[in-house]
Formats: structure tokens, C-alpha cells, sequence
């Protein structure tokens, strides 16, 4: 298995048991599901007497998207267009500036930096549709644009969410 981790703080944030696309050459996408956190009924057997009213299930039932979950990602909400450029652009120099540490050639920290301009303005058009998620890593540095913000959609058929990881800002860790 091999678990993709955050470049700049070491956090898990995705694997490949998960149906990972790569998409533009920039990014991986993987579609979640919902699930419920913490929902437990137990079924003793016995009769409940009439008295007693159904107690249902937990009342710390949480639902969350399963790689949100299994990843501890935390969900920061919405961004607008004005406060994402601003991570992102810190975002994209600093994953250049890794590459480059990593003797990355000029020219394919060139086509990262194009692609993911390219794959950038695809997405703040609707940047109200999104939602962005983070790692639980103590050593996030969001203002200093050291750690990823992954973005969260619906397909097509507004039933199905995708996670969103920038493809350069993750290191691959065989487990």
C-alpha cells in the first residue's frame, strides 16, 4: 500500500486503497462516501416494556466522509476566491522551492507551476462549491502556505464528493 503524505508536515492524508485519478498531471482525485461516526444501538434481545420509550441510537452519531475520517482531516469550510489565491500562491512557491530541494529539473518545475495555474483557474470560478480540508498536524502553517488544503466537490450527479490533493505536495510512502 502506499500512503501519500504531506510534503511539508509529514501528515497522512490519502492512499492508494483508495480509486485515485490523476487529473491534468497537478492533482489526484478520490470520490468519497458518508459515514456514521459513534452511531451504536444495541440489541440486548430482551423486551422493551411499554413504559419505556425507544432510546434509539447514540447521541454522538456524527456523519463525515470516510477519508476525512480515516485521515483526521479537518474541515475548515469555505474559502473565497481572495483568501485561497492568497494560501495558494504561497502554497504553489513553496512546493516549487521542495521540488527544487529534491533536484527537480527547471523544466518540470516549470509544467508543475504551469499546470497548476491551469488547474487553478479551473476551479475558483466555483470556489463557492468547494470546501477545504486540512491535516491535524500541530505543524500546519496555513498563513505561511506550508501545508496542503485540500478541496472537497460534488460529481456530476451531486450525490458523489471528491477529494482534491495537489499531486506535487504529497510524498508517496510505501507501508
Amino acid at each position: 500500500m502506499i500512503i501519500f503524505t504531506d510534503i511539508f508536515n509529514g501528515a497522512e492524508l490519502i492512499s492508494d486503497s483508495y480509486d485515485l485519478k490523476e487529473v491534468d498531471g497537478v492533482v489526484y482525485e478520490a470520490d468519497a462516501k458518508m459515514i456514521t461516526i459513534g452511531a451504536v444501538n444495541v440489541d440486548t434481545g430482551a423486551n422493551a416494556s411499554a413504559e419505556e420509550a425507544d432510546e434509539g441510537t447514540d447521541d454522538n452519531e456524527e456523519k463525515k466522509l470516510d477519508i476525512e475520517y480515516s485521515f483526521r482531516l479537518i474541515n475548515l469550510g469555505k474559502y473565497n476566491k481572495k483568501d485561497y489565491l492568497g494560501h495558494l500562491g504561497k502554497y504553489m512557491k513553496n512546493v516549487a522551492a521542495a521540488m527544487a530541494e529534491k533536484g527537480k529539473s527547471e523544466e518540470e518545475i516549470n509544467d508543475f507551476k504551469a499546470k497548476a495555474q491551469a488547474y487553478a483557474k479551473k476551479i475558483l470560478p466555483n470556489i463557492k462549491d468547494y470546501d477545504f480540508y486540512m491535516s491535524d498536524n500541530e505543524d500546519n502553517d496555513v498563513a505561511a502556505g506550508k501545508c496542503m488544503l485540500v478541496f472537497v466537490n460534488y460529481r456530476e450527479d451531486g450525490m458523489t464528493p471528491y477529494f482534491t490533493f495537489w499531486k506535487h505536495g504529497m510524498n508517496e510512502m510505501k507501508v
